[in-house]
């Protein structure tokens, strides 16, 4: 059977969970190969084989710490050369649409982005899109060379698929590009103790009608009730009331969880375009008009004031 390569994306060893949903989908194409990178390689490959690898290739050099991209995409440029995969499948994450984009150029090969659903076709893999803030949806082929296609968290449910997932050193020669841009250094993201915004199943927003700063509160309190992320819309962070690096929409972050909720923001394209795509959308605005209710399975015209906490100590009730 076809062998499709799966870039792991792991932190010292602890595989993240868009890598698992990878797992999912190239087991619908062929026989997942994990390439694994850097500081605790070999220590996925336990995790990766319960979930479809029939093969783990791993290496560890300082090149993948200390330097930026280039040495992942000359490694995975190596194994390419090494397995011939019917496609290769990266995150789509910032970093991992960078080494995608660099791979496909390095190869010749066609690339397709942020794909939300994956299948087998009679000419390669095809992979499904949401196009034009979601407007609409593309079913998508490469042409030409290696397929290259980055997938969004949250777009398969992770199946556990036990395999071999013999380890296999993969020898990687470094290019000259590879120590051009060095890592001088590190600072540890400030841990909330909730998911990773674009790995979240579920996810609380709120926008311009939290109305300052200090009342997130209230969202922070639904979204830990539900054991969830926090997201603001752009107008929430231009004013300053949440951090930038939790702004959904098409200049921030595109999610796609299992349940979406909004509260007091009112719809706009430019959040449309990062949320769209979530599989179940609530919104809660005291505006019946509001463009979001255009798009919601389910609608809550009220005072999110009142309606939140509510809300809240209901999830808390019924868990307890």
């Amino acid at each position: 059977m076809a062998e499709v390569l799966v870039f792991v994306d792991h932190v010292d060893g602890a595989v993240r969970k868009p890598t698992l949903e990878l797992l999912t989908l190239a087991r619908r194409v062929g026989e997942p190969v994990a390439v694994a990178l850097g500081a605790g390689a070999a220590g996925t490959a336990g995790v990766l084989a319960e979930h479809g690898a029939v093969r783990v290739l791993t290496a560890d050099a300082p090149e993948f710490g200390e330097y930026l991209v280039v040495p992942k995409v000359d490694a995975l440029q190596a194994a390419v050369e090494a397995v011939s995969p019917v496609a290769v499948l990266v995150p789509s994450s910032v970093e991992g649409k960078e080494i995608a984009a660099r791979l496909a150029v390095r190869i010749g090969s066609g690339i397709i982005t942020d794909a939300v659903d994956l299948e087998a076709g009679e000419l390669g893999p095809v992979a499904t899109q949401s196009a034009f803030a979601a407007s609409f949806t593309t079913r998508s082929r490469v042409s030409k060379g290696v397929p290259v296609i980055t997938v969004k968290p949250n777009s398969a449910a992770v199946e556990a698929a036990p395999a071999a997932g013999a380890v296999q050193e993969l020898v990687v020669s470094f290019s000259g590009q590879a120590t051009g841009t060095r890592v001088v250094s590190r600072t540890a993201r400030e841990s909330t103790g909730r998911p990773e915004l674009t790995e979240a199943a579920i996810v609380v927003s709120g926008g311009r009608g939290v109305n300052g700063a200090e009342n997130f509160a209230v969202i922070e309190a639904l979204a830990d009730s539900l054991g969830a992320a926090v997201g603001a819309s752009r107008a929430a962070v231009d004013a300053g009331w949440y951090p930038h690096s939790s702004q959904v929409g098409q200049t921030g972050k595109s999610v796609s969880p299992q349940l979406y909720i909004a509260s007091g923001i009112s719809g706009a394209i430019q959040h449309r375009a990062g949320m769209q795509t979530s599989k179940t959308i609530v919104a809660i605005n005291k505006d019946a008009e509001a463009p979001i209710f255009d798009l919601v399975d389910y609608g809550v015209v009220g005072d999110l004031f009142q309606v939140v906490p509510q809300l809240t100590e209901e999830v808390r009730t019924r868990k307890g």
